[in-house]
């Protein structure tokens, strides 16, 4: 690695292909965003069977950790959703867990951050809302579409309302991919900067050493604010689809 990636803020989201697939004139490489979606998914994987396995009458720190997250997400879904709702209970918990664990990954130095590229927060969100949909039309048909039409405005403003509504319906996926991508990206491009102050000011003696103190002391401070932006930008994630399917689940406003 040359000296500039070290300190590169951007080099860190690169996509690099680990084992190259060409076909037909298309790019099916296996590359590091890949190797971590399926690392993402065997970590959380490996800690819910693992937590889960014995399931004592007096649980274990693991055990209850993950009770903890089946219960957040479970009331989650019941308080934005109601009973109904459970069952998308295994989407929804799927996709907190992938979201959560992948930007934990991120944290870790070397690995890759899968949530900080707007292709996968895209997929992940065209799935939200792809699922809204069919779902919507399959239960309530085109009863689905009062969705659009809220209840008791003014015939004379209807056309403008659902016009309203038809746009922020649409810009869902865009919202909720760019939310959970640009919070990723800014931070880790902020950790990123900072820790190269540091790195930066060393080189100087003891003068850069003793300068380098505020700098590292905010990468301190930012890895923390990190950690939790993760945990929360997962629980955002999971509240909205939440949300969103309960528009699925009760088209009528």
């Amino acid at each position: 690695m040359a000296a500039a990636d070290k300190v590169d803020p951007i080099h860190q989201f690169h996509i690099n292909p680990i084992i190259p697939i060409h076909i037909g004139g298309y790019d099916l490489s296996f590359t590091n965003s890949a190797l971590f979606m399926v690392i993402t998914i065997l970590v959380a994987g490996a800690f819910l069977y693992w937590s889960t396995a014995q399931r004592a009458l007096v649980p274990s720190r693991l055990q209850s950790m993950s009770e903890m997250a089946y219960e957040f997400v479970a009331n989650m879904l019941r308080d934005a959703a109601g009973s109904a709702g459970m069952k998308f209970f295994p989407f929804v918990f799927a996709l907190f867990m992938f979201v959560l664990v992948a930007n934990l990954l991120g944290m870790f130095p070397y690995f890759f951050t899968v949530t900080s590229q707007i292709i996968v927060t895209f997929f992940l969100s065209v799935l939200v809302i792809g699922t809204v949909i069919i779902y919507g039309f399959w239960k309530h048909g085109l009863h689905f579409l009062n969705l659009f039409v809220p209840q008791g405005v003014p015939g004379i403003l209807l056309p403008l309302v659902i016009l309203i509504e038809i746009v922020s319906f649409i810009s869902r996926p865009v919202s909720l991919s760019v939310r959970l991508f640009a919070n990723m990206l800014a931070g880790h491009i902020t950790l990123k900067v900072f820790a190269g102050f540091v790195v930066s000011l060393s080189a100087f003696g003891a003068v850069g050493v003793a300068g380098a103190v505020l700098p590292l002391a905010m990468a301190v401070a930012l890895t923390a604010l990190e950690f939790l932006v993760a945990a929360l930008q997962a629980y955002v994630f999971a509240v909205l689809t939440c949300m969103y399917l309960n528009d699925a689940l009760h088209p009528g406003h």
